[in-house]
């Protein structure tokens, strides 16, 4: 496998992991509003702790999922795929209650390393 797509596939679940098991409950620049951590964020959107939960797990199993696609590359589609739609929500939450663009930074670079991805994988 190529290791730029390894390297890429690495960062970006790496990445979703550290947010979803490790800051959850840590503030960073980058939460919608003056959310101090992930279900304040969700709050901040509108959306239930429920669907905080749901989506944690989806972003973490689809993260599990590109980690995995390093060894087993048809699982590559699916969790890339997956990744993008999440992060295309996540800017679209962002952009609902009118974050500055900054704070939609990581999530459009998510979405962006992940269309990479897809279009290197062969």
């Amino acid at each position: 496998m190529d290791v730029l797509l390894i390297v890429l596939k690495f960062i970006v679940s790496i990445s979703i992991l550290n947010v979803w098991l490790f800051r959850f409950k840590k503030p960073t620049p980058w939460r919608g509003g003056d959310a101090k951590n992930l279900l304040d964020e969700f709050d901040a959107y509108g959306l239930s702790n429920g669907v905080a939960y749901a989506v944690g797990i989806i972003k973490v199993g689809l993260a599990i999922l590109l980690l995995s696609s390093i060894y087993w590359e048809q699982l590559t589609w699916f969790a890339a795929g997956g990744i993008i739609v999440t992060m295309a929500g996540a800017i679209a939450m962002h952009v609902k209650i009118h974050d500055p663009i900054k704070k939609s930074l990581p999530a459009f670079i998510f979405l962006t390393l992940c269309v990479i991805i897809v279009f290197l994988t062969h």
